[in-house]
């Protein structure tokens, strides 16, 4: 690990916050009740139609790409950009000499390309030949250029490494390594307000989860978000963190005492595929008090079509939590206090 990695997790919520409540498109997503593998009911944080985008990580890469930009014109001028300030023509002339680079499994990269849409830069995004074509045209309708770059999501990663260094594009990635660890905290940063739109809620409710499931690929989203409700939410749910048995890398981190690869097949929760887990993410799990679950790819397909059937249309990386509540449902069964809280975390694929 170099000197300039850190792998503190200290997120500037209320910042990433005020960045969307300023934006038209921002609202709240819902928090439903649907019906529970054990009888019961359990609460769904639905991000199947987050600001357009579909999913979740709608909340990471714009804000990102907002906060990228507004250091580089510092760099350049002097100058310490207002979000006001972003749309203004010699900050959007600026930007528009910007490009952004990634891979991504799906999802990220359609934040990529629509921050930096909305910025008025440019968008690369690499594309493992896993990924689905449904996904390359999602993001070439956002205005990003897509380049198919290997068999599987960590080629399309070393693709888009090699990218950034030979062109002097920005490279935004969502995980994190020895080297890299600073821009993906700020996308990790916007999906803390997920975590405080619903404390916001519960706090007027009072009806507190008692148990949340939080699904993993790199770890970006269960890291923010476990990091949030154990900094300020008023009472404390056991957290539950769910991972393809065959991309268990946090969990084999979490074994191991260190970082980790988690081997296995390819899986059909693509979003969640992913082998090596983000160094900060782990850090931030770790100091968390979370416990891990697996899924196989039968778990992961069966609680897709049971809550598709449910209203809420999504896919096995979308209901990877309630996947995972299913495998618990036998040792819930009598726990009349029992409740939990899943995110819905994308559409279907």
């Amino acid at each position: 690990m170099t000197h300039t990695d850190s792998l503190d997790f200290s997120p500037n919520v209320a910042t990433a916050h005020a960045f969307f409540r300023a934006q038209d498109k921002y609202q709240p997503t819902p928090l439903v009740e649907i019906a529970g593998p054990h009888g019961g009911t359990v609460l769904a944080k639905d991000e199947t139609n987050r600001m357009g985008l579909g999913a979740f990580k709608a909340l990471g890469a714009p804000y990102a790409v907002s906060r990228i930009l507004q250091q580089k014109w510092h760099a350049k001028t002097g100058e310490v950009p207002t979000q006001d300030r972003m749309g203004d023509a010699d900050l959007r002339a600026f930007a528009a000499t910007q490009t952004f680079v990634c891979a991504s499994a799906g999802n990220h990269g359609m934040g990529v390309a629509a921050g930096a849409r909305d910025a008025g830069a440019a968008a690369r995004i690499h594309l493992a030949d896993t990924v689905p074509e449904s996904f390359a045209q999602r993001l070439r309708a956002l205005g990003a250029s897509v380049v198919r770059s290997g068999a599987v999501y960590e080629e399309s990663v070393a693709a888009a490494i090699e990218d950034a260094e030979a062109t002097g594009a920005v490279l935004l990635a969502d995980g994190t390594w020895p080297g890299y660890t600073e821009i993906p905290k700020w996308v990790m940063e916007g999906y803390c307000v997920i975590a405080e739109e619903l404390r916001e809620s519960f706090e007027t409710s009072g009806q507190w989860p008692t148990h949340v499931y939080l699904q993993a690929g790199v770890g970006g989203l269960a890291a923010a978000m476990a990091h949030m409700i154990r900094l300020n939410w008023a009472e404390q749910p056991e957290l539950v963190v769910v991972e393809p048995a065959a991309a268990a890398c946090l969990q084999a981190s979490q074994k191991a005492g260190q970082p980790t690869r988690g081997n296995g097949p390819e899986s059909a929760m693509g979003r969640l595929d992913c082998k090596d887990p983000s160094i900060v993410a782990w850090a931030a799990l770790e100091r968390c008090d979370v416990r891990y679950a697996t899924l196989s790819e039968e778990e992961g397909e069966a609680a897709a079509a049971r809550v598709t059937h449910l209203g809420l249309p999504t896919s096995p990386s979308g209901a990877a939590g309630y996947a995972a509540l299913c495998q618990e449902a036998a040792q819930h069964a009598q726990n009349e206090a029992l409740r939990p809280l899943v995110i819905i975390s994308e559409g279907p694929a």
